[in-house]
C-alpha cells in the first residue's frame, strides 16, 4: 500500500431525518466499519438503541453514587455524631437526644444533595466540557439534522461516498474541525 491509499479520511455525511441515518449505520456495519470508525452528531436526542449502536459506557452513575455514599455520611455525622459533639447536651420535653422524624429529613436532603451535585460534576466531566480544540461540526445540526462522521482510508472513500448519497445523504464531504 501506498502513502496515499493508507491515508485516512473523514466523511461527514448530513441526514434530514433519523430513519435514513439508521440505515446509514447499519449499511456502515455491512461494509465493514466499525463502531469506533463512526460518530453520529445530532442536535436533538438520539439513543444508541435507535440507531442499532453498541450502548455508550459512561461513570456518571458510579460518580453518583458515590456522592450519595458522602452525602449520607454528612447527614449521619450531622444527625449522631455532631449532638455529642457538643459540652451539653440539649434536652427538648420528652423527646430522646437523637429525634426520628428530623433526622430522615437531614439524612433524605443530604443524601440527595450529595447525589445531584455529584451527577452533574459527573456529567459536566463526561461530556469533556468545555472543549477549547477544534471540533467537526456543521451548522444544518443546529437546525434538526443528523451528521454520520466516518473515518475510512483514501481507498474506501469513494465507495462510503457513493453509499452515503445513495442512502438518502443530502450531502457528503470530507469533514474539516473548526473552533465552535
Amino acid at each position: 500500500m501506498t502513502e496515499s491509499e493508507s491515508k485516512v479520511v473523514d466523511l461527514l455525511a448530513v441526514f434530514s431525518d433519523l430513519a435514513p441515518a439508521a440505515d446509514a449505520v447499519e449499511q456502515l456495519h455491512a461494509m465493514g466499519v466499525h463502531d469506533d470508525s463512526m460518530n453520529v452528531i445530532s442536535g436533538i436526542p438520539v439513543t444508541e438503541a435507535m440507531l442499532g449502536r453498541p450502548r455508550q459506557w459512561t461513570n456518571v452513575p458510579r460518580i453518583a453514587m458515590g456522592g450519595a455514599i458522602l452525602g449520607m455520611g454528612a447527614g449521619i455525622f450531622l444527625a449522631y455524631i455532631s449532638p455529642f459533639l457538643y459540652a451539653y447536651p440539649i434536652q427538648v420535653s420528652t423527646q430522646s437526644f437523637i429525634p426520628g422524624p428530623p433526622t430522615v429529613v437531614v439524612l433524605f436532603e443530604l443524601t440527595m444533595l450529595g447525589m445531584l451535585l455529584s451527577t452533574f460534576l459527573g456529567v459536566f466531566l463526561d461530556s469533556f466540557f468545555p472543549n477549547y480544540r477544534p471540533m467537526k461540526y456543521v451548522p444544518e445540526i443546529s437546525d434538526g439534522k443528523i451528521a454520520i462522521l466516518v473515518e475510512c482510508t483514501h481507498v474506501e472513500e469513494k465507495k462510503i461516498t457513493d453509499v452515503l448519497k445513495k442512502l438518502g445523504a443530502e450531502s457528503v464531504k470530507p469533514a474539516e474541525a473548526q473552533h465552535l
